[in-house]
């Protein structure tokens, strides 16, 4: 399948359109590092990783658009402190300035951080981003803990790089974040990339916090199963029961892949037409608030 043939896709399922809850718009500087980062993959992963939508921030946008793509996010995060903040007061002006993006904001372990955290509340953040690898710290640390609590209380979700895939980091896998959900656990959270490559201990997560969902970036695509392995048969017929907590993501415009392809790793696990139509529309847009 080619993208061109993404609107004929989401058409066929009678759906209005997709909702993508991972999709990475990031200041100019920032994405450029992260392009860089990509670009010497081969050195990180043993592979390369050529990044497929490279244009500019308009251009991006349009080929969302394009796609049928009527919601996404500008997940940002930040790798060291003193970087948040200034995430923050970007995406709020993205987001204000393309009203089909999601508000979204993120946070580091810093004692700054149930302050701007509750300014991107009130400012109205609806979804927010971390990532426990790059960010390189433990999501238990104890500064962290008013965050996760204003949260918990106000039901906005936060998508959680915590797998060890595609790369382990030192606070990665579902030991640390679980211990987070033990403590919270109200939190809305949404486990990035499914929890690559801890399947199972992530899905484990989902079927024992009722908040938690799973999102389906690059999970499937013949990149991830070849970098980190499939996931299990087992696993998969699980998240067929669960079929209303997955939701669709993309990792657009950073994936090594077509577009359509994501779509196509969806309808390779079988799981039928309804599932298809929850996870690429009923759940994100009950999660998003999307009317």
């Amino acid at each position: 399948m080619l993208d061109a043939d993404v609107p004929g896709w989401w058409q066929r399922l009678g759906l209005p359109g997709l909702i993508d809850v991972h999709t990475h718009f990031m200041p100019k500087p920032v994405l450029d590092a992260v392009w860089r980062y990509f670009d010497e993959a081969a050195v990180n992963y043993g592979r390369p990783w050529p990044v497929q939508y490279r244009g500019s921030e308009d251009e991006r946008v349009e080929q969302l658009r394009a796609l049928g793509v009527r919601r996404f996010t500008s997940l940002v995060y930040p790798h060291k402190p003193g970087m948040a903040e200034g995430l923050n007061a970007w995406a709020a002006d993205f987001a204000a300035r393309t009203p089909d993006c999601v508000h979204t904001a993120t946070f580091y372990p810093e004692d700054s951080a149930p302050s701007y955290v509750r300014a991107a509340i009130e400012r109205g953040a609806r979804i927010f981003k971390v990532h426990v690898q790059v960010g390189d710290y433990d999501p238990r640390d104890p500064v962290l803990n008013e965050v996760w609590g204003m949260l918990s209380e106000s039901g906005i979700p936060v998508v959680v790089h915590c797998g060890s895939g595609p790369l382990p980091g030192h606070h990665t896998g579902p030991g640390p974040f679980g211990e987070v959900l033990a403590a919270h656990p109200r939190l809305t959270a949404v486990i990035a990339h499914a929890g690559v490559p801890e399947y199972a201990e992530h899905t484990d997560l989902v079927e024992q916090y009722r908040n938690v969902y799973l999102d389906t970036t690059m999970v499937g695509t013949d990149f991830l199963n070849s970098l980190c392995g499939p996931a299990r048969v087992e696993v998969v017929q699980r998240w067929g029961v669960l079929e209303d907590r997955l939701v669709f993501g993309s990792d657009f415009p950073n994936i090594p892949h077509a577009y359509a392809h994501q779509l196509e790793a969806l309808e390779r696990f079988d799981l039928g037409d309804e599932w298809l139509r929850a996870v690429c529309w009923a759940n994100p847009s009950r999660l998003l608030g999307v009317e």
